[in-house]
């Protein structure tokens, strides 16, 4: 019972100390494999595969040459076989019998007609024959019986190179049409492996020349057309990573009109799309930079502006009184500008105080920090008087002061002289309010369009930084709605839409 169980022990102890080693193995295999670049990797893998391919071929051609050499044989033992018989009385001389044996490379020779077998060249010695083989044909073969037989004879032509240097095969030939007659050889079977040695030596020798020559051209060709394109790519995503900004580092397309030339485009469009992101980021960064060091000192100018503007209130002039309660209001409006001048750096605006009011006085408000109407430039407001909006009464004043400034600029810079309007329309639809301005301005380019409300990319004038509709459609959607340009069908004028929704429908 001891050594029942001693056995299993072993194999344990074995199998406990070799998969780790193994397993060990194949991980530094595994990890050499990866630090090894794609040209020795390609070159690598194209001679293990065009090899493979060898050996394919060579099997079936050490087996073809086998049945040829046998059938060689064959076919000379038959001619000694015609020679022996054309002696008088069919008896062969000793010296003529060992000529026509050594000739033939057999040992014995005998034919067998109408199911009569004769020995024609006998052996000399009594021989021990270790194997028998069959080379008649039959014409009435499966294709798997076809494919048997051919694998049958790769695995007999791969036994002689493990055979043992005395063995002694018999051979069975065709004679003739029918099938019982038959040539039968003995002969002994080194002579035959010292030939497919030679024969198999030539074949590997010359494998390896064609693997080698095939693996450089595939080689070349791929690397040509795949590895140093994709090395370029690889070596100008990592140049472009040093240094985003610098624009000389982007990618130039070949111009190929393969998937190599379409990742090169789209990479170069990405790395496009990147730079000109970066630079916009830095631009926006820079300018909160700036605004922060100018708004302290800012704040302190319109903080004494607003204590010189509380005297007026005192001045019992009418006109003084009626407009210095706004001018006030603006001061303070500034202030709290000033103050909060570094949102638009952040993430995203503060969340909106929204409560009920109406729209009308608002937009009254807004024309009036215009001066609107004014000469040249119409105001006209189409609305219910108590029409009310849900929305944070400074985030909507910024967003139609936005609006209103553009559209005044657009009319004045027709340069025609003719006078503009600007309308506005407004109205409820069940839960959410629409407000429509349109002005008669020259219009929007069609190439601003696409980025209208992105930052530093839709101003129109060369002073222009682009900010005010990125940050009306910010404030928009931050209350849950949205503003988009409406296409009127004419090249002349614009039309803003703004869309609000209540709380409830948000």
């Amino acid at each position: 019972m001891n050594e029942h169980v001693a056995e299993p022990m072993e194999k344990r102890s074995w199998s406990a100390s070799v998969w780790p080693w193994l397993s060990a193995r194949l991980h530094a295999l595994r990890r050499s494999w990866l630090r090894v670049g794609l040209p020795a990797k390609l070159l690598f893998l194209t001679a293990v595969f065009v090899m493979l391919a060898e050996i394919l071929i060579f099997l079936p051609s050490i087996a073809n040459y086998r049945i040829s050499w046998l059938n060689d044989r064959l076919t000379a033992a038959h001619v000694a076989s015609l020679a022996a018989e054309a002696v008088p009385s069919r008896t062969v001389p000793p010296a003529l019998r060992n000529e026509l044996t050594r000739t033939a490379l057999v040992r014995a020779v005998a034919i067998r007609r109408g199911g009569a077998r004769r020995l024609i060249l006998p052996p000399v010695t009594e021989l021990n024959i270790d194997e028998h083989f069959d080379l008649r044909q039959q014409s009435d073969l499966t294709l798997g019986e076809d494919l048997s037989l051919r694998l049958s004879q790769i695995r007999d032509a791969i036994a002689i190179y493990f055979a043992s240097d005395d063995r002694v095969i018999r051979v069975i030939g065709p004679l003739g049409p029918r099938y019982d007659d038959v040539i039968e050889i003995v002969l002994p079977e080194e002579p035959l492996r010292r030939a497919m040695v030679a024969y198999g030596m030539n074949i590997v020798y010359l494998s390896i020349i064609i693997s080698l020559l095939t693996a450089a051209l595939v080689y070349f060709a791929i690397s040509w057309l795949l590895v140093r394109p994709m090395m370029r790519i690889s070596r100008n995503m990592l140049h472009f990573g040093e240094n985003p900004e610098d624009t000389s580092r982007i990618i130039t397309p070949s111009g190929r009109a393969d998937e190599i030339g379409t990742a090169e485009r789209e990479l170069a469009h990405m790395q496009r799309q990147l730079t000109h992101l970066l630079t916009q980021k830095n631009r926006l960064a820079q300018l909160g930079l700036a605004v922060s060091k100018i708004s302290h000192d800012l704040r302190n100018m319109l903080a004494n502006a607003q204590l010189i503007s509380d005297r007026l209130t005192t001045i019992p002039d009418p006109t003084v009184q009626q407009f210095a309660p706004k001018l006030i209001a603006s001061l303070d409006r500034a202030i709290n500008f000033c103050n909060s001048s570094l949102r638009f750096g952040r993430a995203e605006e503060a969340e909106p105080r929204r409560e009920l009011m109406r729209l009308k006085p608002l937009l009254e408000e807004v024309a009036e920090g215009f001066g609107l109407p004014r000469e040249k430039v119409a105001w006209t407001m189409e609305m219910e008087d108590q029409l009310l909006v849900d929305a944070d009464h400074e985030h909507l004043f910024r967003v139609l002061s936005n609006l209103t400034r553009n559209a005044v600029q657009a009319i004045e810079s027709r340069g025609d002289g003719k006078p503009g309007e600007i309308r506005v329309r407004a109205w409820r639809e069940r839960r959410k309010i629409f407000i429509e301005m349109t002005d008669d301005g020259p219009g929007i380019p069609g190439h601003i369009r696409p980025n209208l409300f992105r930052a530093f990319q839709a101003s129109t004038r060369k002073e222009g930084s682009g900010l005010g509709l990125a940050i009306a459609s910010e404030l928009v959607a931050a209350h849950g709605g949205k503003l988009e340009l409406v296409d009127t069908g004419t090249p002349l004028g614009a039309t803003f839409l703004i869309e609000l929704p209540d709380r409830s429908v948000r």
